[in-house]
């Protein structure tokens, strides 16, 4: 049996950060909600210990949330299972023409939608995860279809 946490079948997305000297990073993130209409804003759990956190706190204030798509699925495992630290994601998506410049910034081909984000306010946790809140400025969202959804990654036994 999963855990509760793990029950539910919510989208798969990655957020685009730059950290200090402009270098691009992409993360997995599922626990993600919208947390007002107006103003549009977000909130979005993110591990300690990850390349996305040090950005968010050191780096420059361009964001990007990408709801993925299903077409997205094979290189989940190189923005979530591999570190930001140790492995340049930028240079692999690069090299495999996985990514395209969209309004100045570097997105993944074949995304559902990009909501462009701006850094607001962080809230400490004791935990793995602390809560960073993103107000939106600006969206576009080019497909209603084949979202790539958390039961989609347990499927094709990418997690759990």
């Amino acid at each position: 049996m999963r855990r509760p946490w793990n029950l539910t079948n919510v989208p798969v997305y990655s957020l685009v950060t730059l950290d200090y000297k402009l270098d691009l990073n992409m993360n997995i993130c599922t626990y993600v909600t919208p947390i007002s209409i107006k103003p549009k804003k977000y909130l979005i759990a993110i591990d300690k210990q990850t390349k996305t956190f040090e950005n968010i706190l050191n780096g420059k204030n361009k964001y990007a949330l990408q709801l993925l798509s299903k077409k997205n699925i094979s290189i989940v495992k190189h923005l979530g299972k591999k570190s930001g630290h140790k492995f340049n994601k930028y240079d692999y998506l690069k090299r495999k023409k996985l990514i395209k410049n969209f309004r100045d910034v570097e997105i993944l081909n074949d995304v559902s939608c990009v909501l462009f984000l701006s850094y607001e306010s962080q809230i400490k946790t004791n935990n793995d995860h602390d809560l960073f809140l993103f107000n939106v400025s600006g969206f576009k969202t080019f497909s209603n279809t084949d979202i790539l959804y958390f039961n989609d990654l347990v499927n094709k036994k990418i997690i759990l």
